[in-house]
């Protein structure tokens, strides 16, 4: 169901048969539950770590899992995360940042994604906590893993990883921590990643766009609660001209300095057109980088990995896209 990235028509996509069947699973799971925008934020949140523990079984073994404090910088408290290593680890390490809307999930609800990120790379994931909406709207979390980057090598070295490349991922408003702390590394000249693997991520607040305005899909992310997410994480509309709040707004220049990168998007999904808009734009660029539009599966599907083999496909296909990708800036590339 893996297929080139393109547009679909203003219409919602078929599921594909095992989307469909487990979409009537987690329907039949999650009958009862309330809306995560109706409960206070303390119980919304313990439900979607609830909700998320079904994909966190049957981990891959790894050879070093433990929480770790990343080495002081210049976050206003002590940053912790998690450290996975896979079994045959090469050098280099990859930081991690989980998706939740900016205002859910943790380390611990993508505990299976991330091992199986690093399992499949055969490299370490740092995963940090970082600050949270709506307590902390933009741009804390982001400075928070901003200060998690800068932190990253050494503690990498701290826990015997060997150096090697050092790349970033992350999944929705992860992936879009992810372009922001790239961005701001270039904003402020200084290091940023050799590359970066960006999954189903929000990278503008345009709810114009075809995958906005298709019929909701049949579970998890809507245009609505995307909408919801985007007041919480930046309630004043002038801040979402910022390229660091949303990547989409970046210039040209920025963007073709960017790291060489991975992307993937989800076609039951209304960030589709956010990932398919930027791949665009990095084309246009004469730019080198790999995107891959999934078939018949919706927002988060990645998590889904125990259960669908889309989703490990997926897997497959970044540390595919790492095995084959040099590790230098594109900048002065031959394109």
């Amino acid at each position: 169901m893996t297929g080139p990235a393109g547009h679909s028509a203003l219409r919602l996509p078929d599921p594909s048969p095992p989307m469909r069947a487990l979409i009537a699973r987690l329907k039949a799971e999650d009958e009862g539950l309330c809306d995560l925008f109706t409960l206070p934020l303390d119980e919304a949140r313990a439900q979607f770590e609830q909700s998320n523990r079904r994909w966190n079984v049957e981990l891959p073994e790894m050879a070093i899992a433990r929480e770790i404090a990343l080495p002081a910088t210049s976050a206003p408290a002590p940053l912790r995360a998690t450290l996975r290593v896979p079994i045959r680890a090469r050098p280099g390490f990859i930081l991690y940042l989980h998706g939740g809307g900016w205002m859910f999930g943790s380390p611990h609800t993508h505990e299976r994604a991330i091992r199986m990120l690093a399992e499949s790379c055969r490299m370490a994931v740092i995963a940090p906590f970082y600050r949270r909406a709506p307590e902390a709207p933009f741009p804390a979390g982001l400075e928070d893993c901003k200060a998690a980057w800068q932190a990253a090598h050494a503690a990498a070295a701290e826990h015997g990883i060997e150096v090697g490349p050092a790349g970033i991922s992350g999944d929705s408003a992860g992936a879009n921590l992810a372009m922001a702390t790239m961005l701001s590394a270039l904003r402020e000249g200084t290091a940023g990643p050799h590359f970066a693997m960006l999954f189903y991520g929000v990278y503008g607040a345009d709810f114009s766009t075809a995958s906005y305005r298709m019929p909701d899909p049949p579970y998890g992310l809507t245009a609505e609660r995307m909408r919801a997410y985007w007041d919480r994480y930046a309630p004043q509309p002038v801040s979402r001209n910022d390229p660091l709040a949303a990547p989409l707004n970046a210039s040209e220049d920025a963007l073709a300095a960017l790291p060489p990168l991975f992307l993937n998007a989800a076609e039951l999904d209304p960030l589709r057109d956010d990932t398919l808009g930027l791949y665009e734009r990095l084309r246009d660029l004469g730019r080198h980088d790999v995107c891959h539009l999934h078939r018949g599966v919706v927002h988060g599907f990645m998590q889904m990995t125990v259960a669908l083999e889309e989703a490990r496909t997926a897997f497959a296909l970044a540390a595919e896209w790492l095995d084959t990708a040099g590790y230098s800036s594109n900048q002065g590339r031959k394109r």
